[in-house]
């Protein structure tokens, strides 16, 4: 029996900076992951990261993510996802320290 599909996002990092960056629903990527596009459907996953490879001069490494519909947008379902938008935890700088969240 085939599993069924959960949420996703696409997700990459940026070529020349190296943020984590997120493909929107209207073709943009956004460092924010709040405004991802989430996926529903299987099929459609698979052309927006279709789309998503073929922008070489702009990201690397586009792939699914799992995600669930959350109070301000998407929000990720697994530890790596959630380490990937807060960043580093070794020190506060950056994303973190614009984080409206405390960290533990």
């Amino acid at each position: 029996m085939a599993r069924a599909f959960s949420p996703k996002i696409v997700t990459a990092n940026h070529l020349l900076e190296g943020d984590v960056i997120y493909q929107t629903a209207d073709d943009r990527w956004s460092r924010h992951i709040s405004e991802a596009e989430l996926i529903t459907d299987e099929a459609h996953a698979q052309l927006r990261l279709l789309d998503a490879s073929r922008q070489a001069n702009v990201i690397v490494g586009a792939y699914l993510a799992d995600a669930v519909s959350g109070d301000n947008g998407p929000e990720p379902t697994h530890f790596r996802e959630d380490f990937r938008r807060t960043g580093p935890s070794n020190y506060v700088h950056g994303k973190q320290e614009t984080s409206p969240q405390p960290r533990a």
